[in-house]
């Protein structure tokens, strides 16, 4: 099965002296196609921190993150703007939709800055699959929690990523929202990306491929 991302040695401090948290200490994993990954741990224990690094949204004081093969801890900033537009789909539990911009317009942000057509043409498509398409036409403010989760999960994808990286994506849900929102993450793994979830929820622990659980900073 083919590996997209892969992290070896990972650690990441903050703070320094008596202050300093490690938070992982020497984490490994790597991440395949096909296969829908849950990471969970208490609070605090960095499972949004690892989050971060496999996106190159930030990096690690020690170790190495592979991304389709390329080294993330080395590339610069322009190269690490373009990684994350074209090969990973952030999802956020506090949805960060524009709320100047409708419902698709949210969606087909990213397609419009790379200003690729079959992106736009996707994004429209993942709007009428997730039952979206009275959700797309109105603000965010006005839409349920269920229906802004589904748009930033459709944003997320609108370019194709290879690596999904999703932040608790069914914390703010309700049951079956939740429920619906497992189940788009599962076909997009099996479409052949990696999908990695950070979650307390057991709904999305029984359907992940492999469960991992982070704790003191390390990941079994």
């Amino acid at each position: 099965m083919r590996v997209i991302a892969r992290g070896r040695g990972l650690v990441r401090t903050f703070g320094s002296g008596r202050a300093a948290l490690t938070v992982l200490d020497g984490v490994d994993l790597e991440l395949r196609a096909g296969e829908l990954v849950a990471v969970v741990g208490r609070s605090g224990s960095g499972k949004s921190t690892l989050l971060h690094l496999l996106g190159g949204l930030d990096r690690p004081d020690e170790g190495t993150i592979e991304l389709d093969g390329v080294r993330l801890e080395r590339a610069g900033e322009g190269e690490l703007a373009r990684l994350r537009r074209e090969k990973i789909g952030f999802v956020f539990q506090a949805f960060h939709l524009l709320p100047e911009l409708s419902g698709v317009e949210n969606v087909l942000l990213p397609a419009r800055i790379t200003r690729d057509r079959a992106a736009l043409r996707r994004g429209r498509e993942l709007v009428e699959q997730l039952g979206l398409d009275g959700a797309g036409a109105r603000l965010p403010v006005v839409l349920s929690g269920g229906e802004q989760q589904r748009l930033a999960i459709a944003r997320a994808l609108v370019n194709d990523p290879l690596l999904v990286l999703a932040d608790e994506p069914t914390g703010n849900l309700d049951p079956e929202s939740g429920a619906n929102v497992v189940e788009l993450l599962q076909r997009v793994a099996e479409s052949g990306k990696a999908v990695l979830v950070v979650t307390h929820e057991a709904n999305v622990v029984e359907r992940a491929d492999r469960i991992l659980r982070l704790e003191r900073g390390k990941l079994s």
